[in-house]
């Protein structure tokens, strides 16, 4: 087992262990690297929504959900939504070769540490937030199935329109 499945079966295994983020929360300040290396942190998309997901090479919905969040962040650009997918695997080579197979257009970061993914203490995988331009979240969706797609960019859409 890797030492991110370790952490978050632990998260999972901890006394009031529910989703310790949740919708109206502070969102987890973080700055991880990209592919390149630059240092991407949440704070610097303030002022926009970010749907932020954690993945892992080893996640079966992840292979679902990745294609799918292609295809949202095509849709979203000229939204004021930001895409971010964060890779807990601890080998960075493992989230890579899973990336050739199926290559990303939104913002991949790196936590082969799972500090973050620890700060946001997940229950499942893969676990995705909805973080308003405020840095507060609005909602978590946990898992992805068939059809998880279309209801998320429904929640997107009317947390958009909020005022």
């Amino acid at each position: 087992m890797r030492h991110c499945q370790i952490l978050l079966l632990l998260l999972a295994l901890l006394p009031g262990s529910a989703l310790a983020v949740s919708a109206g929360d502070a969102a987890p300040d973080f700055t991880l690297p990209d592919s390149a290396g630059k240092p991407v942190a949440l704070a610097s998309l303030r002022g926009q929504f970010v749907y932020v997901d954690f993945w892992a090479s080893w996640c079966g919905p992840c292979r679902q959900s990745l294609p799918w969040m292609n295809q949202l962040s095509l849709r979203a650009r000229k939204a004021a939504l930001k895409v971010v997918a964060i890779n807990v695997d601890e080998h960075r080579d493992d989230a890579v070769a899973f990336l050739r197979q199926l290559p990303a257009s939104f913002t991949v970061l790196y936590d082969p540490a799972g500090q973050v993914a620890a700060s946001y203490q997940l229950p499942g995988m893969p676990t995705s937030f909805l973080i308003g331009p405020d840095g507060r979240v609005r909602w978590t969706h946990i898992g992805f199935r068939q059809g998880d797609g279309q209801h998320i960019e429904a929640m997107i859409l009317r947390e958009m329109r909020k005022p």
